[in-house]
C-alpha cells in the first residue's frame, strides 16, 4: 500500500515540529509547510525550513499576506469598532489553516493536512461521522479555538500531538535533536506582538477614538472614556474613574459611544446569544439539549441548556451565572470530550 502523505503546518515552534516527527515514525510520508501572513516573518520562515531540513521533509511557502489582511486583520478591525472584543485566531484558522492551507493540500495530492494543535479526531464506527474531541492534556486542549471545523476537514485532518501532553513532546523533540524542543510558546496575537492593540487600531486600522462618557446603571456620567476599543467587557485597570469603590467595564454601546460601569457582580449573567454557528456533525440539532459550554479559550466548562432559535442562531442558558460574558468572543460546546460546536457572542439585549 502506498503511504499516506501529509502537509505538515509548521510554525517554527515545537509543537508543529514534533507533530512532524510522530507522523514520520508513523509511516507517513510528510512534507513541511508555513504560511507566510504577514511582512517580516523570516526568522519564524528560516526557523520552519531549518526543522523541515532536520526531518528530512520538502518545504512549501505558501503566501497569503492578502487573504490574511482581508479576513483576519481586517475583520479584527470592523468588530472592535462595533463594540465587539474579537478572537482573530478563530478567524484565521476558518479563512487561512483550515482554509486556504488545507484547500492548498488537497489540491497538490496530500491525503492530509496536519497540525500540531492539542485536540483528537477521531470517527465513530457506527455512524462513520468524525469527531472533534479534546486533548488528553487538559492544560494544554486547543478544541476551543477548533470548533469551526467541519466533517469535510476532519476527514482530512491529522492532530498527533493532542494525544500527548506538553513534557513528552518537548522530549520527543529532544530525542530527535530538534533545536526547538525547549522553545517557549508563543502567548500573543501574531499581528500585535507587543500586546497594544489599540496602537494598531490607530495605525493599521485608521481608527479615531473618540471620547465619550463612562455611565452607571441610572444613566449618571462617572468619567469620560478615550474611546471604545480601549475597553473589554470585565476590565478593572486603566479606567480612570475614582468611584470610591472598584469599578468594571460591564459593556459598550456603540450606539451612543458609552462605557457602562459596575460592580463587579454585574457581571454575571446567565444566558446569551450566539450567531454564525457552526455544528460540527453537520446536522442543526432538532431540539434543545444539556450539554456544557464556555466562553473564553482559559475558562472551565459550565453546564448549560442550548436552545435552537429560528434563524440559525442559539440561545444557552447556563445553570450558573458566568462573568463577563463578551461579545465577539466565542460560545463553545461540549458533550464529554466532544466538540458539538460553537458560535460567536451577540451583545447583551
Amino acid at each position: 500500500m502506498a503511504q499516506k502523505r501529509v502537509l505538515v503546518a509548521l510554525s517554527g515552534g515545537v509543537d508543529s515540529t514534533a507533530a512532524a516527527l510522530l507522523l514520520q515514525q508513523q509511516g507517513y510520508l510528510c512534507s513541511g509547510a508555513m504560511l507566510q501572513l504577514l511582512p517580516g516573518q523570516q526568522s519564524a520562515l528560516e526557523d520552519a525550513r531549518s526543522a523541515a531540513r532536520r526531518l528530512g521533509m520538502d518545504f512549501h511557502v505558501i503566501d497569503r499576506r492578502e487573504h490574511f489582511a482581508r479576513q483576519v486583520m481586517d475583520r479584527f478591525v470592523a468588530e472592535y469598532c462595533a463594540g465587539n472584543t474579537p478572537n482573530p485566531c478563530l478567524d484565521c484558522n476558518r479563512c487561512l489553516k483550515f482554509g486556504q492551507l488545507m484547500d492548498f493540500a488537497l489540491a497538490q495530492g496530500f491525503d492530509y493536512l496536519a497540525t500540531g494543535h492539542y485536540a483528537r479526531v477521531a470517527q465513530d464506527p457506527e455512524t462513520g461521522r468524525y469527531l472533534l474531541l479534546r486533548g488528553a492534556d487538559r492544560s494544554k486542549d486547543q478544541s476551543y479555538v477548533l470548533y469551526q471545523l467541519t466533517q469535510q476537514q476532519l476527514a482530512h485532518l491529522l492532530l498527533p500531538v493532542g494525544g500527548f501532553d506538553k513534557p513528552s513532546i518537548r522530549q520527543a523533540a529532544r530525542q530527535a535533536g530538534l533545536e526547538n524542543a525547549d522553545r517557549a510558546d508563543s502567548q500573543d496575537i501574531c499581528f500585535i506582538p507587543d500586546g497594544d492593540y489599540v496602537q494598531f487600531l490607530q495605525n493599521y486600522g485608521k481608527v479615531s477614538l473618540i471620547p465619550g462618557n463612562f455611565v452607571d446603571h441610572e444613566g449618571a456620567v462617572l468619567g469620560q472614556h478615550r474611546g471604545l476599543p480601549c475597553y473589554t467587557c470585565g476590565q478593572r485597570k486603566g479606567l480612570g474613574v475614582s468611584a470610591g469603590k472598584p469599578v468594571y467595564v460591564i459593556s459598550k454601546n456603540a450606539a451612543d459611544n458609552t462605557v457602562l460601569l459596575g460592580d463587579n457582580e454585574d457581571l454575571f449573567r446567565r444566558e446569551l446569544t450566539a450567531n454564525r454557528v457552526n455544528w460540527i456533525s453537520g446536522e442543526v440539532p432538532s431540539d434543545s439539549f444539556l450539554c456544557t459550554a464556555k466562553t473564553r479559550y482559559s475558562q472551565t466548562e459550565a453546564e448549560a441548556t442550548v436552545y435552537m432559535l429560528p434563524d440559525g442562531r442559539i440561545r444557552v442558558v447556563f445553570q450558573q451565572a458566568q462573568r463577563a460574558i463578551t461579545a465577539g468572543q466565542a460560545v463553545v460546546l461540549y458533550n464529554g470530550d466532544e466538540v458539538l460546536g460553537g458560535g460567536t457572542i451577540e451583545p447583551a439585549q
